[in-house]
């Protein structure tokens, strides 16, 4: 009996994890819509010849806000940065973060939340209010307080699912193991009081020994139309990250352990100390995680180089850095690139126990570039937090060198009638691209023959062919993308109406 094309992809051939079978069956066609979609990773990569997927390393923009209050100090952080609109529609950046001047438990009673807001992302400035007394100061930036342990790692969204009571337009998730995940909520992200006073989350909904001593957080997903959250535990002593679901913010499913993929394997298990995970803003469907990476142990300063930085006692045994992930749903992280992606800095001072741990959310900060935060000089008089950016889209690149190569999507349905892509060249480089039927077939009118080599650095160029741009006629039909590269980045696709 002659075996069909399915039935050979499926039993001749050994097939990475979450490959599509390249064939016509409209279960096997990816609709994409006209999301754009990142070259972050293989989702929709069906081939790579002479292409590699890289990671690009943000670029450090200096000291964005100092930590030097008294009720701030060396153990700030657990930081979120939310891009949200001022009364008069403009951009306002608000920055929460935790306030800690002295070691001690998680979740002690001195511990406050603070608060700083900036009109472009970059120059920060720290509201006076007098919401509560803090170390005899009646002014101060502080909007949390007395409110144990939540203020050990409370985590604020700004939440944009339709309909949501204006008293409620801002939540937030905080506590530790001895009182559970807490929601509170907020009219003006500032004011802010708890949904109930039960925790949302409890200990005995997570099965594992030790849970949410880190920085916890939620959002709502466009895409899954529910509020996710992910929290911290332990799982053999490791530290691991779970995700739960829920309707209503109130009523979570019971929780699941995340887990990491690596080239249709499966990724080194690594202790992820904040994960950091939110929707992509121009790519909600798409998750990203600037997670802090944690080393136990692997001590790089010497007992004298910590105390002629004043590092607190016991903050010094241990390293830390940054690295990016994605997850488009589910309980899988994709850990495409298993190296640091925001390396300490030089000097001893970066090589602290729990420095370089980013902020929640990643956010536009001018039409071509987005920034990041972390926690710097951690349990250090000279604790901070610093800026650092990138392209837009461009957490990583498909990137071919000088001599060429080419990317060939899996079979995909589109809407729209431009393709656009955010891409980069040098002066001898360029990228063209074809439009294949499933078979891998030029389709007349859009093969490399006909394409115009798109030359420059830009975050949305249109593409286009001997015949101009308009790409309509194929909407909704089964076809692949050949992205023929020489020595270029491709950060990013999108079909346009």
């Amino acid at each position: 009996m002659r075996l069909s094309l399915i039935a050979f992809y499926l039993f001749t051939l050994q097939l990475p994890l979450g490959f599509t079978p390249s064939v016509g069956a409209d279960d096997d066609v990816i609709d994409i819509g006209n999301r754009r979609e990142l070259m972050v990773d293989h989702f929709l990569i069906d081939k790579l010849d002479n292409v590699q997927l890289v990671l690009n390393r943000p670029r450090d923009e200096g000291v964005a806000l100092t930590f030097e209050q008294p009720w701030e100090g060396l153990f700030c952080g657990y930081c979120t940065v939310i891009k949200d609109k001022d009364s008069k529609g403009e951009d306002l950046f608000r920055l929460y973060y935790r306030g800690n001047p002295e070691p001690g438990a998680d979740g002690d009673e001195d511990e406050v939340y603070c608060y700083a807001e900036s009109k472009d992302g970059i120059n920060w400035k720290k509201p006076e209010f007098d919401l509560f007394t803090v170390q005899g100061h009646k002014k101060n930036n502080v909007i949390l307080a007395d409110a144990a342990p939540i203020t050990h790692n409370f985590c604020p969204m700004l939440d944009p699912r339709p309909g949501i009571p204006a008293d409620q337009r801002y939540k937030a998730i905080g506590g530790t193991m001895t009182s559970g995940l807490v929601a509170l909520v907020s009219a003006d992200g500032i004011h802010w009081k708890k949904l109930r006073d039960e925790p949302v989350i409890s200990k005995k909904m997570v099965p594992y020994k030790y849970m949410f001593d880190s920085q916890n957080l939620a959002f709502w997903s466009d895409k899954e139309q529910k509020y996710l959250c992910y929290f911290r535990v332990f799982e053999d002593g490791i530290r691991r990250i779970c995700r739960s679901t829920s309707d209503d913010f109130v009523n979570w499913s019971a929780p699941v352990l995340m887990e990491y993929r690596h080239h249709g394997g499966e990724a080194p298990i690594e202790h992820l100390y904040t994960n950091q995970t939110h929707p992509y803003f121009r790519a909600p469907h798409l998750y990203v995680a600037i997670a802090a990476r944690f080393m136990p142990g692997r001590q790089v300063l010497s007992a004298e180089q910590a105390k002629a930085l004043n590092v607190s006692p016991n903050y010094f045994k241990d390293t830390s850095d940054a690295v990016f992930m994605t997850s488009r749903g589910g309980k899988f992280y994709d850990r495409t690139f298993l190296s640091g992606f925001v390396r300490p800095g030089i000097g001893a001072q970066n090589w602290v126990s729990r420095t370089n741990y980013p902020a929640l959310n990643v956010v536009q900060t001018s039409p071509t570039e987005m920034s990041l935060y972390l926690n710097q000089d951690y349990a250090q008089p000279t604790s901070h937090l610093r800026r650092y950016s990138l392209r837009l889209d461009g957490f990583s690149s498909a990137q071919a060198a000088y001599a060429g190569g080419e990317l060939i999507t899996k079979p995909i349905k589109f809407q729209g009638s431009e393709l656009s892509i955010n891409f980069g060249t040098s002066a001898a480089g360029g990228i063209r691209v074809e439009i294949q039927d499933l078979s891998g077939k030029a389709i007349p009118g859009f093969s490399l023959a006909d394409a115009t080599e798109q030359i420059g650095n830009e975050v949305a160029r249109t593409v286009t062919w001997k015949q101009g741009s308009d790409v309509s006629s194929l909407a909704g039909k089964p076809v692949r993308l050949r992205f023929v590269i020489k020595d270029a980045d491709l950060y990013a696709f999108k079909f346009n109406e």
